[in-house]
């Protein structure tokens, strides 16, 4: 009965979206962006496309998405937002962290997308424009993806935090007491894999399409970096997202190593309690503005 409950408000959500959908102006990208799908199609195999495309998408999102935190520190303004005004980054810190990424990203990571291509053969997972599912599909799936990664992240991540193996693995990852960007995937390649397992595990539930592949690499960077930023932005739509962590909840995991272990939303750090030095920080920090503009 419950499930059937659960089905019938899915389904009514989903006409109801599907309605909205039809009173919103053509999209003026989707011809271009159709067309684009397509000749990439005709001119490429799907080897090609699952493994190279993938790659592609990776590293381009990845250092694009990058930019902007980078070119803060240059920016005098932007420093009254940086998290940890007292710890600015450093040429040697971000060129170690470039290092170390580009070590990860192909010798880590790059064996693993080369079986994009035999997972979307095994599940039968279709390719063209036809079968593409429309946006609200694509984004319900994103953020269904990005819950189920935050569970695995949250008590993975918690676990490296344990004294007995910390100083083996999770180490590397915090050797930066001020995050950046770029640090978002700077990691022992044991924690790559591991918290990574994380990100699949939401595309084998959902994935009924290889451009939710994409999707959800772009999403799941955009959160990462977001919150590796060491700046918190005011305006930032990601924090539209219901119970968005944000920069300023990751970045007090930084500068404590402990607490605040979920990656993208709050709810299991309040469940467990784990966010219970972060409240109390932010709680201390409220009292000296109100002191201060006294």
């Amino acid at each position: 009965m419950a499930m059937n409950d659960s089905v019938n408000i899915l389904n009514s959500a989903y006409l109801a979206v599907e309605y909205i959908d039809s009173f919103l102006p053509d999209n003026p990208l989707q011809q271009p962006f159709k067309n684009a799908w397509n000749y990439m199609l005709d001119n490429y195999t799907k080897f090609q496309i699952a493994t190279w495309g993938s790659l592609i998408v990776h590293e381009v999102s990845y250092f694009l998405l990058c930019v902007p935190g980078f070119i803060f520190q240059f920016i005098p303004y932007m420093q009254k937002y940086k998290i940890q005004q007292d710890k600015p980054e450093t040429w040697e810190k971000q060129w170690k962290c470039f290092k170390t990424l580009l070590f990860n990203h192909f010798f880590i990571q790059l064996p693993l997308i080369c079986g994009t291509y035999y997972f979307t053969e095994y599940f039968n997972i279709p390719y063209g424009w036809e079968e593409m599912p429309r946006w609200y599909v694509l984004v319900a799936q994103c953020f269904g993806c990005a819950v189920i990664e935050d569970a695995w992240h949250y008590f993975l991540h918690r676990l490296l935090h344990h004294k007995r193996i910390y100083k083996y693995i999770h180490k590397v990852h915090h050797e930066f007491v001020s995050p950046f960007g770029m640090q978002a995937e700077y990691a022992h390649p044991l924690e790559t894999l591991i918290l990574g397992t994380g990100f699949f595990i939401g595309i084998v539930v959902f994935c009924n399409h290889v451009v939710l592949l994409w999707a959800w690499v772009i999403c799941r960077l955009m959160e990462t970096i977001d919150v590796h930023s060491g700046y918190d932005v005011p305006l930032n739509p990601l924090h539209l997202v219901p119970f968005y962590a944000g920069a300023r909840f990751h970045d007090f995991h930084h500068m404590n190593f402990i607490g605040n272990y979920a990656s993208t939303f709050t709810w299991w750090d309040r469940i467990f309690g784990t966010d219970s030095q972060f409240v109390a920080y932010q709680e201390k920090e409220k009292k000296k503005q109100c002191v201060t503009k006294k």
